[in-house]
């Protein structure tokens, strides 16, 4: 695979950060939407190998396709524009303000919100007939997914809400990686190596991705997992997508900037 240097796509990170500002709110809306989706339909698939395998390292190994298959659609995830877009912010791109970025964030995350919903909603749906009968194993596994990753955080106060951005930040670390690491190589096949380990890493090591929680949570309670949803906001999604714009930029984003974009001067050293 043609492999190309980080000098030249932390730039391609910065422009693409400029184009998603500039992007309509149409085609915003749209590509977000079907990256919720396909992200929630990716994490159905893998619970799903999980329960019927008895295997969470199978199941990690084969949650990657979702991701891969809505970047290279250039659909985009809130987890990614938290990485992508300040960076035009601080290139000081024409145009790009923080109330831009700010708005770039809203939609996707309304986007991908609606896409992950909606997933729940067929997927609860098909499992139960139409809401007629017990939704078996899988509904059992997501409903206690659901309680464990909020009122389980709960339980555990101040440190449980710390527990959970760490593991926000963490995921984003990764995932981010996988958002850059399509853009070191031209090719289809090195681009899909570049973003599976890194995906794989998040969901085994059982981080937190708000946008796949945006499908598990909502799934849940409709399946009958014994939480609200101030629950699912306060003791997951708040800090989970705080954890997640934290990893993203702090520990990927600004670093590759500083280092390969704003580059200091090589040391003289006397001879």
């Amino acid at each position: 695979m043609a492999y190309i240097e980080p000098s030249e796509f932390v730039t391609k990170m910065v422009d693409a950060g400029e184009q998603k500002v500039y992007m309509s709110t149409k085609d915003t809306l749209i590509r977000a939407f079907m990256a919720g989706a396909i992200l929630g339909l990716a994490a159905m698939f893998a619970i799903t190998v999980i329960v019927k395998t008895g295997s969470p390292l199978v199941g990690s190994l084969l949650f990657p396709v979702g991701f891969i298959m809505l970047y290279l659609m250039k659909f985009d995830l809130l987890t990614g524009v938290f990485t992508l877009v300040p960076l035009a912010l601080i290139d000081k791109r024409p145009g790009v303000t923080f109330g831009q970025v700010m708005r770039n964030w809203g939609l996707v995350f309304c986007g991908n919100f609606a896409g992950a919903l909606t997933v729940a909603f067929f997927m609860s749906f098909i499992l139960t007939y139409g809401y007629n009968v017990d939704g078996g194993a899988l509904a059992a596994k997501v409903g206690e997914i659901g309680e464990s990753r909020t009122v389980g955080y709960q339980a555990h106060g101040l440190d449980g809400w710390i527990t959970i951005f760490i593991r926000g930040m963490l995921c984003n670390w990764m995932v981010s990686m996988g958002v850059v690491g399509a853009m070191i190589s031209t090719s289809a096949t090195g681009k899909m190596a570049a973003m599976w380990m890194p995906v794989m890493l998040f969901f085994f090591m059982g981080f937190e991705h708000s946008i796949v929680n945006m499908f598990l949570f909502p799934f849940s309670m409709i399946m009958g997992g014994d939480f609200t949803v101030a629950d699912y906001l306060l003791w997951n999604e708040l800090p989970t997508a705080l954890g997640n714009l934290v990893g993203g930029f702090l520990l990927v984003g600004l670093p590759l900037y500083y280092t390969h974009v704003r580059t200091s001067p090589e040391r003289s050293i006397g001879r």
